[in-house]
């Protein structure tokens, strides 16, 4: 009676603990425990540079001549030497092997040194895209910019331009100084244009008010039936 006790006892606590068990693994607040891997963990950022290191010294010609002197010595020892000093007969068995192994270990370390340098070729060729991106846009904004101005600029009046209209109101107000107070309202002097441009008026505004003091000019002439008298010389 005893050992049957004892026996549904332990069953009755195995059940337990693995409803205990079950519980605990369906709880979002308890962390999972980690799962140990039968391989060994490594860091693969450390592995792959040392695969790079690798990588590079068997690309180089300090590799080919370290092995060169490697194969002939081997060879040489086991060919020249007494047969008791000898540790790899002809055909060479041993050292077929250690260069098969050897090959077999490089390939896959230049493999894993050339997807390393794969991933940092296309994140610098990401970069490099959206360098070229932004410099685009900038090239672009610089464009519209540079064409604004000259847009604007084409409104503005030039030193050139200034001195032609300023030249030939002179010559107008010499011209028609007699004609001034009978036939209408004075046309603007030098000092009024100099100012207009000076206070941002545009080439067009001053152009478009001297045509209208002209034709307000020629409507008074008609309307008095002629040039009227002609000033003295």
């Amino acid at each position: 009676m005893g050992a049957a006790r004892g026996r549904v006892r332990a069953v009755a606590e195995r059940e337990e603990r693995t409803q205990r068990r079950a519980e605990r693994s369906r709880r979002l607040d308890v962390p999972r425990a980690p799962r140990r891997g039968l391989l060994p963990e490594y860091d693969p950022d450390a592995f792959g540079r040392l695969s790079e290191k690798i990588a590079r010294f068997l690309g180089t010609g300090r590799f080919l001549v370290w092995m060169t002197v490697t194969v002939v010595a081997w060879i040489a020892w086991n060919s020249v030497l007494p047969a008791e000093m000898r540790f790899d007969e002809y055909p060479f068995i041993f050292l077929t092997l250690a260069l098969s192994l050897q090959a077999s270990y490089a390939a896959p370390l230049i493999l894993l040194a050339q997807n390393r340098q794969d991933d940092r070729d296309r994140v610098n060729l990401e970069q490099d895209r959206k360098q070229n991106e932004r410099s685009i846009a900038d090239t672009e904004y610089l464009s519209r910019e540079i064409a604004a101005l000259r847009l604007g600029l084409g409104e503005v009046a030039t030193r050139d331009w200034i001195r032609s209209e300023l030249e030939e109101v002179l010559k107008e107000l010499r011209q028609g100084d007699g004609h001034t107070q009978r036939y209408g309202p004075p046309e603007r002097d030098a000092d009024d244009t100099r100012q207009d441009v000076r206070d941002g008026r545009g080439a067009r505004d001053v152009r478009r008010e001297r045509d209208d003091v002209r034709r307000e000019r020629g409507d008074a002439r008609r309307e008095h039936g002629g040039d009227g008298p002609r000033p003295e010389a």
